[in-house]
């Protein structure tokens, strides 16, 4: 298949890593991370790690929408469908998330919560039409990819008169998180790791360009390489980045090519700021409150923001003690390093957010078979003894 087959091809990426190899340093090490879950599971499922010598460590970024959403947001969610009776409409992915007191927003559904799993935010806005006597709120999530399909349905909204449509914003904003990981004190105080590199987003990289990570480059001396997602277009990124930093360069170079500008896309980027305002700060699991980094929809559609509609109050939830999601967002800790891993929390029963998304990188680990075998082997029940009762608890309610 075009532009699919040709970036798998297995010898060309053994040649490349190769090269990877040859031109590391031994002496030294190379911290590079994939801000974007999507390279996290191209890593885990092609096994483009098994490829690279020890001294080049990837690094899991906070770059999965579902898993940095807060427990808090899930819970206004939750009540929205529990306690105002709206028709909630929400990708599948945030169905399971673990929410407070072991509901999630499948768990409200089964409780009688109208919560509908839909593809797209026009799916969410036709039930709106479909059903005038009923409010209905689309949970919008997702980074800059998502955003202009949320700014269109709105806008539609209002064109059409529809006045039982609401979004629940939740949009997050690439960089503003990856500056928050290079200079935040809150990050510093719970601990991150050095970074030498970013492989940059690639769908994101769509709508915004190569452009924005450019302050990157130039302000914190950190070369970004956009790829996109097919195995050749990791490796090659990780290739390009160990070059940029054996020649003491700092720049944004493009792998992406085919898909990326450094432009992006206008009429999606005017689209957005036709509809969205920046919030002054939006609080992302494991990193805390991340000054702009966030969407909230302008004044003149306040119509169509169910924040405003429902009164929704913005809440702080502490994760699972047990769970180490926060920590592996920010880079700290690897999936294998939580204790839960892989016995306690798996895709079926999970703990943490980053276990549920399709771009978690818990999830990958696990889908593809990542883990120890003293992870492996530990039994379910050795393991919550030694975490404690809370997730005794949590999974009995599960």
């Amino acid at each position: 298949m075009k532009y699919i087959d040709e970036f798998r091809d297995g010898e060309l990426a053994r040649k490349i890593a190769t090269r990877i190899r040859e031109e590391a340093d031994p002496a030294r090490q190379y911290h590079f991370m994939e801000f974007c879950g999507g390279h996290t599971h191209a890593i885990s499922r092609y096994g483009v790690k098994d490829l690279l010598p020890a001294n080049v460590i990837m690094v899991h970024g906070p770059g999965c929408p579902v898993c940095v959403l807060p427990i808090g947001r899930i819970d206004a969610t939750i009540d929205l469908a529990m306690r105002h009776k709206v028709v909630l409409c929400t990708y599948a992915d945030t169905m399971r998330v673990p929410a407070s007191g072991g509901l999630s927003l499948m768990k409200a559904k089964a409780r009688g919560a109208d919560i509908r799993m839909v593809y797209s935010a026009a799916d969410a806005l036709r039930i709106a039409v479909e059903e005038p006597g009923r409010e209905v709120v689309f949970f919008a999530i997702g980074f800059e990819t998502t955003t202009p399909p949320t700014a269109l349905v709105v806008r539609q909204a209002a064109a059409s008169g529809i006045d039982n449509f609401s979004v629940f914003c939740n949009h997050v904003l690439t960089p503003s998180a990856i500056a928050h990981i290079l200079e935040s004190p809150e990050v510093r105080d719970l601990g991150t790791v050095v970074i030498d590199g970013f492989v940059g987003p690639a769908h994101v990289s769509t709508i915004i360009g190569s452009q924005p990570y450019e302050y990157f480059a130039e302000e914190y001396g950190k070369p970004v390489v956009i790829a996109g997602f097919e195995p050749l277009d990791v490796i090659q990124a990780i290739l390009m980045l160990v070059r940029q930093v054996n020649e003491g360069r700092a720049e944004v170079e493009n792998e992406f090519t085919r898909a990326v500008t450094r432009e992006g896309n206008e009429k999606a980027k005017a689209l957005v700021a036709d509809v969205f305002d920046l919030r002054r700060a939006f609080e992302w699991r494991g990193l805390g409150k991340v000054p702009y980094s966030a969407l909230k929809l302008k004044d003149e559609w306040r119509a169509f923001d169910a924040e405003r509609r429902f009164d929704v109050q913005e809440r702080s939830v502490a994760d699972n003690k047990a769970c180490e999601c926060g920590a592996i967002l920010r880079g700290v800790k690897r999936p294998t390093d939580c204790k839960v891993f892989g016995t306690v929390c798996t895709p079926e029963t999970p703990i943490g957010s980053c276990m549920v998304s399709s771009e978690g990188a818990c999830a990958a680990h696990y889908t593809y078979g990542r883990y120890s075998d003293r992870t492996h082997e530990e039994s379910a029940g050795e393991v919550a003894a030694e975490v404690g009762a809370e997730v005794t608890a949590e999974v009995a309610a599960k």
